[in-house]
């Protein structure tokens, strides 16, 4: 993901925290293995010593284990807190784990200690775990470690007894568990890594996605503002050419064309309350529309704008959000929401029903409509922009700028279809970012 010329991409600051999360995976990994790695040094170490009867530094040998095992304590404890992991910190585990392996093996054998194979685990792991340098670091330390555990040439002092109860030289048994453990350990450890940097590559690709969706949502923004400043002159022209038509002898003299010129100047009126509302979207005059309210008030007042334009058929409304919250009213947020009933409008006009309500620390509002539903295909894309059962030009970017805006709140959407035929829409949004925060980040 780097990049090999030219300033750093623009998304770098949102990646990172992704590869320090697969780095403290990682971390837990490396703490799962020491575990295993300290039962099994202790069971070795009985049954070199009790079943064997191979004199060991048991107090030398248990100091090392305990060591990593008040290492690994203090590893779980920095994976819970949450903090990112580096490449670095990483390195600096293997690092001791290759210490504690030379100084076991170095009390045990040396260099002749069939379980020396397992610096190979610590190699392997190294590789897959770790950036270029460092691996390469970690195959010049456990070199070094081999050749100074074949400089020291300390021998086991062996039962001579050992070799006449007609099994397998222990030399050639323990090479043999040796190489067991370490291919064991290597393909549980490495599966569950490669996991860990498939999941880290999926959420990189979906960044990559947003972050395109996103660009396409700033063009639209772009766009939609300045059609808003076009458009403010020719409405502003019509409202002074309505009002002096509405003086005019023929219209104010005629009940019915009077009820038109009503219906006219509303139709004007909610035309230039869009333009603004688009203009406020776009980050102009921003705050000053920005009032605060209930969450029920909020609904409540929304719902009965809504109505009040659209005028569906009929309209279950269903307020169930309890206790109230104070929050704060925005624009945008208006916009989001008014577009889902718009989309439930059109695919049902006959019924529909919204419903808000509480659950724990989220409003939660689903809208529900009768319509023909959602296909397979459009609920796999949900979100998506274009993605639309109407066959207009541009149509489905209604729920593009929904998914997208709620995202930006920390919220979510959900679609699915109803049991008894239709569609239902529920937005979920956290209470803290609306009333702790407005949209655009300022508290």
């Amino acid at each position: 993901m780097s990049a090999a010329h030219g300033p750093a991409p623009r998304d770098a600051p949102v990646v990172a925290p992704i590869r320090e999360s697969a780095n403290r995976q990682n971390l837990l990994l490396l703490t799962q293995l020491r575990w295993i790695a300290a039962l099994g040094q202790i069971a070795t170490i009985l049954v070199v010593w009790l079943v064997l009867g191979i004199p060991l530094p048991l107090l030398s040998m248990a100091a090392v284990i305990a060591t990593l095992l008040l290492v690994n304590a203090a590893s779980v404890w920095r994976v819970r807190s949450g903090r990112p992991v580096s490449n670095g910190e990483l390195f600096l585990q293997l690092l001791l784990d290759v210490a504690a392996l030379t100084i076991q093996l170095s009390l045990s054998g040396g260099a002749d200690n069939p379980f020396v194979i397992l610096f190979l685990l610590q190699v392997i792991l190294g590789a897959v775990l770790l950036e270029t340098w460092s691996a390469w670091t970690l195959v010049a330390t456990t070199g070094a470690a081999f050749l100074g555990l074949m400089h020291q040439r300390i021998a086991l002092a062996a039962p001579p007894d050992l070799y006449s109860q007609g099994i397998l030289p222990f030399h050639v048994q323990g090479t043999f568990i040796g190489f067991l453990l370490a291919a064991g350990l290597l393909v549980f450890f490495v599966d569950k890594i490669n996991r860990n940097l498939r999941l880290r590559d999926r959420r990189l690709g979906d960044l990559g996605r947003q972050a395109a969706e996103e660009e396409h949502i700033v063009r639209m923004g772009l766009l939609a503002s300045g059609a808003a400043h076009e458009l403010g002159t020719p409405l502003a022209t019509l409202a002074v050419i309505l009002n002096d038509w509405r003086r005019l002898p023929v219209f104010s003299h005629d009940p019915g064309m009077a009820q038109e010129m009503e219906d006219m100047q509303a139709q004007l009126d909610r035309c230039k309350s869009i333009v603004t509302g688009i203009l406020l979207s776009a980050g102009e005059a921003r705050g000053e529309h920005i009032v605060s309210t209930s969450a029920s008030r909020f609904v409540d007042e929304l719902v009965a704008e809504w109505r009040a334009f659209r005028s569906p058929r009929r309209l279950d409304y269903m307020n169930l959000f309890r206790p109230d919250e104070r929050i704060l009213s925005d624009p945008a947020l208006k916009q989001v929401i008014a577009s889902l009933f718009d989309n439930a409008f059109e695919a049902s006009p006959e019924w529909m029903r919204v419903t808000v309500r509480r659950e724990e620390e989220r409003l939660v509002l689903d809208v529900e409509d009768a319509g023909p539903g959602f296909t397979q295909t459009m609920l796999e894309e949900f979100g998506k922009p274009y993605r639309s059962s109407k066959n207009r030009a541009g149509s489905g970017l209604g729920l593009f700028l929904v998914v997208n805006v709620v995202r930006k709140l920390g919220g979510t959407v959900e679609a699915g279809n109803r049991p008894d035929g239709g569609a239902r829409v529920t937005l979920a949004l956290p209470l803290e970012r609306l009333r702790a925060e407005e949209p655009d980040g300022r508290r």
